[in-house]
């Protein structure tokens, strides 16, 4: 992947080209942004930059770069176990995959490569198998005497064992061996970690970037290309997720609508709250990445209606599927309580993402938002 085929980000692009014909080229970097901001495509264009500008056949190195099957460029990534995979699950066993789902999604969040190797319902992660195979191909020499490239993709997702196992090689690693750990979530990282990387910070992408992006690479009309990007909140990842109007978001819809209808009739209702423990048991049965996923949709959602009971509509891009009233839920967001529910939000997918009982983590959010949804605004 070439700096050319990366959307937006510049800047980026030209601070990473000149310190690297400078020599500067820090052994550890983080790169940190949210999803669909190019994170990942940076890293590959970075490091195919450092392999192939310093080749005695450049074209013979990119053209290996751009299969991801240069020998000095190797990757690490979340990963579990499967149907055909009991134990010891490591990015190796998944080479062939990856390849194929960077080629089609670049621009991909973990959940998209959770589904694309058909463990959705499951959190992947790099554990302690993982950091060995990664120790042991480092302390190989190059095969092509130039530089090693590690990419280790939502590196947030290394458990404690694995960054431990890791520490020293990131701290002193053999010569010429480069380190690009992307993140979606820089503090989930250990401090240990993050003290010994250089970290650059990416932006979201720029609605004319995406809209760009979405007409030469997708064949998207203008007028359609810029309401998505508007939409899309930078991630180039959602916009085309927009664009082909994915099923997800319209049954997050109907989940949501049915969960704060039932919220606001539960208060002193025995028989609605039974209703609101069936919407939990509902959702729980789901994964973890997709309940993480539905209460991140839900999250946006007050937002939107917060903004527009604010009267800031031209800041409020979401439009609903199912013809639900947006206008007519926003009274209810307000400074008197999303505050409260963005909290509650919060916690409940950082319980969820550590294995907390769903049920119970849900069921404990619904009886909260019960009692938020009936706090009234305080006048000043």
């Amino acid at each position: 992947m070439l700096f050319n085929q990366i959307i937006g980000q510049e800047h980026i692009k030209n601070h990473l080209k000149v310190s690297a014909e400078n020599g500067r080229i820090p052994h550890a970097q983080l790169f940190v942004g949210k999803e669909g901001s190019g994170t990942l495509p940076m890293a590959i264009a970075y490091a195919q930059f450092l392999l192939c500008s310093f080749s005695e056949n450049t074209e013979v190195c990119n053209l290996k770069c751009e299969k991801l099957q240069h020998p000095d460029l190797h990757f690490s990534f979340p990963v579990t176990t499967n149907d055909n995979l009991k134990k010891h699950p490591v990015s190796n066993l998944f080479l062939e995959d990856w390849r194929n789902f960077i080629a089609e999604q670049p621009y991909a969040s973990l959940f998209n490569w959770l589904q694309y190797i058909g463990v959705e319902n499951k959190q992947g992660n790099i554990g302690v198998d993982e950091a060995e195979d990664i120790v042991k191909k480092l302390q190989l020499k190059s095969y092509e005497g130039g530089f090693k490239v590690m990419i280790i993709w939502m590196a947030e997702k290394m458990n404690i064992a694995a960054a431990n196992k890791l520490l020293k090689l990131i701290e002193e690693p053999p010569n010429k061996t480069v380190f690009i750990l992307v993140t979606e979530n820089e503090e989930q990282i250990i401090n240990t970690i993050k003290s010994r990387c250089q970290a650059l910070h990416f932006p979201v992408l720029a609605e004319q970037d995406i809209a760009k992006a979405l007409t030469e690479r997708e064949n998207c009309a203008e007028n359609e290309a810029a309401k998505i990007a508007h939409q899309a909140e930078g991630n180039y990842n959602k916009a085309l997720h927009l664009m082909r109007n994915d099923s997800s978001d319209l049954i997050f819809e109907e989940w949501f609508i049915a969960w704060i209808r039932t919220a606001f009739r539960a208060k002193g209702n025995a028989a609605v709250v039974q209703q609101l423990v069936s919407w939990s048991e509902t959702i729980a049965k789901t994964g973890r990445e997709t309940q993480k996923r539905f209460l991140e949709y839900c999250l946006q959602f007050f937002r939107q209606a917060l903004l527009l009971n604010y009267k800031s509509e031209k800041l409020v891009f979401m439009e609903t599927k199912t013809g639900f009233d947006l206008s007519k839920f926003a009274p209810f967001v307000h400074a008197g309580n999303i505050l409260n529910i963005e909290k509650e939000l919060n916690d409940a997918m950082y319980h969820i993402e550590r294995n907390g009982n769903a049920k119970i983590i849900l069921l404990d959010l619904s009886m909260k938002l019960t009692r938020f949804l009936h706090q009234k605004e305080e006048q000043v």
